[in-house]
């Protein structure tokens, strides 16, 4: 956002190869990664942090500088983000995006005279209940649509093809990322940052699974239906990117509309409200997840001797959070690279070992659900399953990070992204699940 001259009305500016220096602390501009100014090591830490960058800027705000940033995709061009200035000045990191849940969550994208900041504790835990009320309401929506679109509704999806039960959740959060991931989670964080991480990295990170894809997978190949198995992943990856693209050009569309008839918020009342809105907000999403959370337990007990696939469902909601909190967290290493040279700065590693470590708990719990025949182990595993490795792993924010590098000067490393991810998971899925199911002979 460009606050020129200490007001209070935003100005828009066009999009930028490199950061300029002026008096105000925050600045309106987009950043196109195909421009000639940006260096090469840059471009590699912006296309990693394309969906989470994590805690990381929690602390270093307080500690000087924000490292962080993501490119803004070409089709975005015309949108504005909010950046904070101080760490820019006088390099060619690009600018960091609303896509970076931290960098919403401290960097306001506000005038510091026009509005003031929650205390760091309040921001903390406001957040992280965001994140879990969410991730819980995601854990729902994924469990609704899969009935939805499975075989005793619609019959579109199915545990015996590469229409795999969880693509539609996949499919739509991808869409859904796009709007609210994209195009306007700036907008959504003028009102509350933490809402707009909650509904990405918590609800649409939860409502997509990269390890529910995978075992399906490994389930079709451990039967020998290889092809179905490849078509599985083949045709996932592709479904889930356009339907990625296609939520960004429709956001852009509704944006464009927003725009023209000039609906914007004016800073003073964000002043007057933003404090008392935000901490009725913080109240409000505390007393749900205890809500979301007690219900939960209480049909838990209900169900768990009658019940067993909303068992599952309500074991799912308890321990969700647990994984949208740790997938929060790893994303720090987004970014990161490998080794004090910090190599391979733009493969997000972050995100890859959530993916990665989630698919490898659920291909082990489904090994011990064929060695240990007993109907509440089942439960409680596939509880497991689809609450903690569901939410720990994402496909959102997968394909966020994918369409960056397509967009990129070097957009090969999308694919060596997402193949790394899909072979990595299913060969250590293959070790841990089909090969002792073969050798047991487990039907």
């Amino acid at each position: 956002m460009d606050y020129g001259h200490n007001d209070c009305e935003p100005r828009r500016s066009g999009s930028f190869s490199r950061i300029s220096s002026t008096n105000s602390s925050f600045r309106r501009q987009s950043f196109n990664f195909n421009q000639s100014g940006a260096n090469d090591d840059s471009d590699h830490l912006s296309v990693s942090e394309a969906g989470d960058i994590g805690d990381r800027a929690l602390h270093s705000k307080r500690h000087s500088g924000n490292e962080s940033g993501r490119p803004v995709f070409p089709f975005e061009e015309n949108l504005v983000l909010p950046i904070q200035e101080h760490s820019f000045k006088e390099s060619h990191l690009p600018t960091p995006s609303p896509s970076s849940p931290d960098a919403i969550l401290h960097d306001k994208g506000q005038n510091q005279d026009c509005k003031k900041e929650l205390p760091w504790f309040m921001t903390y835990i406001s957040s992280r209940v965001h994140l879990a009320v969410l991730g819980i309401l995601g854990v729902l929506t994924r469990y609704l649509l899969e009935k939805l679109f499975g075989p005793q509704v619609v019959g579109a999806t199915s545990d015996n093809s590469y229409m795999y039960v969880d693509l539609p959740p996949n499919m739509i959060g991808s869409f859904l990322m796009g709007w609210f991931g994209v195009v306007f989670k700036g907008d959504i964080s003028k009102f509350s940052p933490e809402l707009a991480v909650g509904l990405t990295t918590g609800y649409l990170g939860s409502l997509t699974t990269f390890s529910g894809w995978n075992q399906k997978m490994l389930e079709l190949s451990v039967n020998g239906q290889w092809v179905f198995s490849f078509l599985g992943f083949f045709l996932g990856l592709f479904l889930v990117a356009y339907s990625f693209i296609f939520g960004v050009e429709t956001a852009k569309g509704v944006k464009w509309v927003f725009n023209k008839t000039n609906l914007n918020s004016k800073c003073g009342f964000e002043l007057k409200n933003n404090i008392i809105s935000e901490s009725i907000l913080i109240v409000l999403m505390i007393t749900l997840l205890g809500l979301l959370w007690g219900v939960s337990i209480a049909l838990l007990k209900r169900d768990f001797e009658s019940d067993k696939s909303t068992s599952q469902l309500w074991l799912g909601c308890i321990v969700g959070p647990i994984g949208v909190w740790i997938r929060f967290y790893l994303a720090k290493f987004n970014g990161k690279g490998l080794g004090r040279q910090h190599i391979m700065k733009w493969m997000p590693f972050g995100t890859l070992i959530a993916n990665v470590s989630a698919s490898c708990i659920m291909a082990t719990f489904a090994t011990l659900k064929k060695a240990v025949k007993d109907e509440h182990f089942d439960i409680v595993a596939t509880g497991i399953q689809f609450g903690l490795c569901g939410c720990l792993s994402t496909v959102s924010t997968f394909i966020a990070e994918f369409g960056a590098m397509r967009e990129s000067v070097d957009p090969w490393k999308a694919y060596v992204y997402a193949f790394t991810t899909m072979i990595v998971s299913f060969v250590f899925g293959t070790f841990i699940y089909s090969v002792p199911v073969w050798a047991k002979s487990w039907s």
